[in-house]
Parts: C-alpha cells; structure tokens; sequence
C-alpha cells in the first residue's frame, strides 16, 4: 500500500472524528450546523475503501439528520403554543429565530424569547400570557437543543462502532 493511500485514510478517520466532535459541539452552541456536520463525518468514515460502505446506515442517519433539523426549526414554536400562545406568538417565535441567526451566539436563545413575546403582547396586552408564551419557547429551543445533542451523541457511537469493527484495517 502506498503512502500516499495510507495518509489519505488516516486523514479522513481523523476529519471524519474532528466533524463528529464538531458536530456535538455545534449541536450545543447555537446557528452552528451540528448534526449535518456529524453526518459528514460518518460519510468521510465510507470513504475509506477499507471499510465496506453500508448503505442502510447511511441513509437512516441522513433521514435522522433533515428530519430532525426540520423539527429543530418548529419545537420551539410548538412550545410557544403549547403553553397558550397564539398564532402571533408562534409567528414571533419563527421570526426571532430567523433574526437571531444574524446575532450569534446569543441572539439564537434570545430572539425566539423576544420574538415569541413582542407577539403575544400585539395580540393581547397581557403580559402573564405573554411571558408564559415566551418561556414555552424557550422550553421548545431547549428540547431541541436536547435531541440534537442526542443524535450527535448517537452519530459518534456509530463511527466509533464502525472503527472498531474495522480496526484491523490501520493495525
């Protein structure tokens, strides 16, 4: 084998590592794309010729993936209604989701908040609902924020599970 081949696939082990590692990190920290950057590194795991491409496993996680990075988008609206908010706190919510992309890394947590209670406050000068609307949706970015640490979590120890069972390639 040469060693030019040999560089490429401990490259891509350690790239595919680094992304999953990332990836956990950016399941954390908000507006970082977490779990697509975990998938990459399961990918770049494939990519070694070594190892035998699966497919199946491939396809699961990537369905994982966009589903849940859709839903990570709508958790914290669904929290804004299900603690009583309108559709102004819902919209308020999307909204200051979308503008707090634009004022990391805080902006992520404090504008679906804001959003969610500059909302309910147009639809009712009610301040109780309004706040308990906002708290919903901070509930819902916490969630969130729970399962996509979780499937990163659950990313790794399928890379790690697929390095070890291939380990007799590097050794």
């Amino acid at each position: 084998m040469s060693k030019v081949r040999i560089f490429m696939e401990y490259f891509l082990l350690l790239a595919g590592f680094f992304c999953m590692l990332f990836g956990i990190a950016g399941s954390l920290l908000p507006a970082l794309p977490g779990l697509p950057v975990s998938w990459v590194g399961l990918l770049l795991l494939y990519f070694i010729p070594e190892i035998p491409v699966n497919y199946w496993v491939l396809g699961i996680t990537l369905l994982v993936v966009v589903v849940i990075s859709i839903l990570d988008y709508i958790i914290p609206g669904k929290g804004t209604k299900y603690f009583g908010g309108s559709k102004y706190g819902v919209w308020g919510t999307n909204i200051g989701l979308v503008i707090g992309l634009f004022f990391p890394p805080l902006g992520f947590v404090i504008g679906p908040f804001l959003g969610a209670l500059v909302g309910e406050l147009i639809y009712t000068n009610d301040g109780n609902r309004a706040l308990k609307a906002a708290f919903g949706s901070f509930l819902g970015l916490l969630a969130s924020t729970f399962i996509k640490v979780v499937v990163s979590l659950v990313l790794l120890f399928v890379f790690l599970f697929v390095f070890i069972a291939n380990w007799k390639v590097w050794f």
